[in-house]
C-alpha cells in the first residue's frame, strides 16, 4: 500500500509511474478526497484549540459555547470517517509501482526472456499430454472428483501420489537443508485482515474461497498462496534488523476460484481449484529486496536443475506482474505436448508494499524505523512439477521414469508404469 503523503508530494509523477501498470486510479477524485481530508484536520485543530482555551478560562459564560464546538467536532468527525473510507478504498486498489528494471508493457506478450537452460528431449514418439499419460497410468481421475466435488479437481492416485509427495518433501530438504529456510508448517485459513496486508484483499476477493465459521465471527478465507499465511508472521511487528533477513518456507495445499480463467486449460491439471505448493518468504532491509530476489529465484531454478527438467527465466513487464509486485521473475518449465513452455514458479519483490500494509517495520543502524521489504517466490508449484516429469520422463510405452534425484524418496523405485 502506498503512503498518501509520499504520493501528495508528485501526484503527476505518481500517476505517471502508475499507467505503467495499466491500471485506472480515479487520480482526481483522489485528489479531492485528500484536500478536503486535510481540510476537515484543520477544521477539527481550530475547534479543539478553541474548546482547550475555553477550558483554560473557566469562564462559566462560555460552556454553552464550548458545548457547540463539541457538536461540531462530532459532526466534523463522522464527515471525516466517511471520507477517509472513500480514501482507504481508493489507496488499498493501487498496486505496486514498477521497479525501474523492469520493462514496460501491457500483458504476457511484452514480458522479455532472460535465457534458456536444460537439455529438452528429443523424443522418437509422439509425446503424450499428463492427463493422458496418468490416466492411461489409472493415477489421475478427473471423472471421479467432478463427481465427488466438482470441475477443476483430481484425484492422484497410488505411485503418482507417492511421486507428488515426494517432490513436497525433496523441495523442502533443499530449501532447509541448502538454501537456509526455516519450515512452517501454517493454518490454511487466513482472517481478512491478514489476506489484505499481502494484497489479496480487496481487490481479488472474487477469486477467493470464503469460508462461513460461526455468524459474528471474523470473515475467514481458504490461503490462495501460503505467501500469505507466511509473510504476515511479521505483522504489526518491529523488526530486530540482527534477525534480518527471514526465510520461510512451507509446503501447503492452495485454493483459488480462478475466476478470470473461464475457458482456460479446462483439461487436466494446469489450472486447479486446489493444489500443492511449496512456497518461500524472505523479510529483509529495505535496501537488499533486489539482491534477496535474484538469489530466491536461484533456490526455485535450482530444483528445475536438480530434476533436470527443461525451463527459461522471463522478467514479466509492468502490465503483467502480480498487484504487490516490483519486480516479478517467472520461471516456465518445458511441457512438450504443447511444445512450449509454463510457469512453475513466480518469484516477486514486493519492496516495502506489504510492508506497509501490515505495519511491519525494523529499525536501521541510525535508529531510524523504516518499513520493512518482503518477498515471495514458488519453489515450486507442486503439481505443475509433476505435470513436468510425467511429460519429460515419458516413454513410448507410456511409464515414467523417475528422475535420481527423487528415487530416495520413491523407494528407490526406478519407474512408474501400468504393471
Amino acid at each position: 500500500m502506498h503512503n498518501l503523503k509520499e504520493i501528495r508530494k508528485n501526484f503527476d509523477a505518481f500517476e505517471k509511474e502508475l499507467k505503467k501498470r495499466t491500471t485506472e486510479i480515479n487520480f482526481s477524485q483522489l485528489k479531492k478526497l485528500d484536500i478536503q481530508n486535510r481540510e476537515f484536520i484543520q477544521k477539527k485543530e481550530n475547534l479543539e484549540k478553541e474548546k482547550k482555551d475555553i477550558s483554560k478560562s473557566k469562564d462559566k459564560s462560555l460552556f454553552a459555547k464550548s458545548k457547540e464546538l463539541s457538536i461540531s467536532l462530532d459532526e466534523i468527525s463522522k464527515k471525516q470517517n466517511v471520507l477517509k473510507s472513500e480514501l482507504e478504498k481508493i489507496l488499498s486498489n493501487i498496486p505496486n509501482l514498477p521497479h525501474p528494471d523492469v520493462p514496460s508493457g501491457k500483458d504476457e506478450n511484452d514480458n522479455v526472456e532472460i535465457g534458456k537452460f536444460g537439455q529438452i528431449p528429443d523424443f522418437n514418439f509422439k509425446p503424450k499430454s499428463h492427463y493422458e499419460l496418468g490416466e492411461e497410468l489409472g493415477m489421475l481421475d478427473f471423472d471421479l472428483a467432478t463427481k465427488t466435488t466438482g470441475s477443476r479437481f483430481v484425484f492422484v492416485k497410488s505411485k503418482l501420489a507417492l511421486l507428488e509427495r515426494a517432490l513436497s518433501n525433496f523441495m523442502l530438504d533443499i530449501h532447509i537443508q541448502k538454501n537456509g529456510y526455516e519450515e512452517i508448517s501454517p493454518p490454511l485459513l487466513a482472517s481478512e485482515n491478514t489476506m489484505f496486508g499481502t494484497g489479496q484483499l480487496p481487490k481479488f476477493e472474487n477469486d477467493q474461497f470464503e469460508v462461513k465459521l460461526d455468524k459474528d465471527a471474523e470473515r475467514k478465507f481458504l490461503i490462495p498462496t501460503a505467501e500469505v499465511i507466511l509473510t504476515n508472521i511479521v505483522k504489526d511487528k518491529i523488526l530486530d534488523i540482527k534477525s534480518l533477513p527471514m526465510r520461510f518456507v512451507a509446503s501447503t495445499p492452495c485454493f483459488r476460484k480462478e475466476a478470470g480463467s473461464y475457458g482456460k486449460d479446462t483439461k487436466g491439471m494446469i489450472r486447479q481449484h486446489q493444489f500443492y505448493k511449496v512456497e518461500m518468504v524472505s523479510v529483509v532491509e529495505q535496501n537488499k529486496c533486489l539482491d534477496e530476489l535474484e538469489r530466491m529465484t536461484k533456490c526455485a531454478t535450482g530444483i528445475l536443475d536438480l530434476l533436470e527438467l527443461p525451463y527459461r527465466k522471463i522478467i514479466l513487464c509492468s502490465g503483467d506482474m502480480g498487484f504487490s509486485a516490483e519486480k516479478t521473475y517467472d520461471i516456465e518449465v518445458w511441457l512438450p505436448s504443447e511444445n512450449k513452455y509454463r510457469e512453475i514458479s513466480s518469484c516477486s519483490s514486493c519492496s516495502t508494499f506489504q510492508a506497509v500494509r501490515m505495519k511491519t517495520r525494523y529499525k536501521d543502524s541510525n535508529k531510524d524505523t523504516l518499513y520493512a521489504g518482503t518477498l515471495n517466490g514458488s519453489g515450486l508449484a507442486i503439481g505443475r512439477t509433476l505435470i513436468a516429469i510425467l511429460e519429460n520422463y515419458q516413454q513410448k510405452d507410456g511409464s515414467i521414469t523417475i528422475p535420481k534425484v527423487l528415487k530416495p524418496y520413491m523407494n528407490n523405485l526406478e519407474k512408474i508404469s501400468i504393471n
